[in-house]
């Protein structure tokens, strides 16, 4: 387990790094989701998680479901990163063939635990993770991670009421609150907020963090649950496109990847920490 948060930092970065090379490969992605998550899956996955890459399905590991799917990249590079998948099997990523498919599948790729891409899916598998564990009377919890647009879909709502009727305790919810989603602002295409407030009116204990301080990550996930007998969301704010400047808070980086010329810009700004990922 990491307990500084500048190692962490380190990690992420080294995780961008490998990310934008891989995109920029494969000619496909989505940048922008990848880049603003990269801080909050590096803490989970080298900080907190009861993992471990040798045993992915031992039965009592934590489980984590990347709700918002179409951000599989940065999944894949924490994942390789970790030790679960070859980090030159990245190479391959969207490739014919390849278990690297732009949507995560538990069948192939060791360290994913369920199909995502449908928006709005995640939250009601792990809330079926974490009641099972309840009724089990198992220790390990579930933690998942949404986009903010992707909140607009009522099957989360229908989750929520259900979450906080088991008093499912063990159930972390974390929100990539980048405010974008693809073509403009969430708070353009259907208002979101008081995001925080709806939370809490369904039952949940809340807390709102910086989603790129890792220290402020490190702290806030190591007090969950925040509240016995409720479960715990997370709406960790973030920046769509963090660690390069052309990218950040852009929302065509949605859905576009970096030429060669953009890549070399934007690893340039991300600095040394590549830990050996290469062009």
């Amino acid at each position: 387990m990491v307990n500084d948060p500048r190692e962490l930092g380190v990690r992420a970065n080294a995780i961008r790094h490998r990310n934008l090379i891989m995109l920029n490969r494969a000619g496909l992605g989505h940048t922008g989701g990848d880049l603003s998550a990269a801080d909050i899956l590096t803490t989970l996955y080298f900080s907190i998680l009861n993992i471990d890459p040798k045993a992915p399905a031992k039965p009592d590991r934590d489980r984590f479901i990347l709700s918002k799917g179409h951000c599989a990249g940065v999944l894949y590079t924490t994942l390789a990163e970790a030790g679960f998948i070859p980090l030159n099997e990245l190479d391959t990523f969207m490739q014919p063939l390849s278990r690297l498919n732009g949507h995560p599948n538990r069948n192939k790729v060791p360290g994913v635990e369920t199909n995502t891409g449908a928006l709005g899916h995640g939250l009601p598998v792990a809330i079926g993770a974490a009641l099972a564990a309840k009724l089990d009377d198992a220790v390990w919890r579930t933690f998942v991670l949404t986009g903010d647009g992707e909140l607009q879909e009522g099957s989360n709502w229908e989750a929520a009421m259900a979450a906080a009727h088991y008093k499912l305790d063990n159930l972390v919810l974390i929100i990539d609150r980048n405010r974008l989603q693809q073509g403009d602002a969430t708070e353009r295409t259907m208002h979101l907020e008081p995001l925080g407030d709806k939370w809490r009116a369904f039952g949940w204990s809340v807390q709102e963090v910086d989603g790129h301080d890792h220290a402020l990550l490190l702290n806030t996930f190591r007090n969950v649950p925040f509240e016995p007998g409720k479960p715990s969301c997370v709406i960790a704010h973030t920046h769509k496109g963090q660690g390069v400047s052309f990218m950040r808070d852009r929302a065509e980086w949605h859905h576009r990847v970096p030429s060669k010329d953009e890549l070399t810009v934007a690893l340039d700004e991300l600095g040394e920490n590549g830990h050996g990922s290469t062009l």
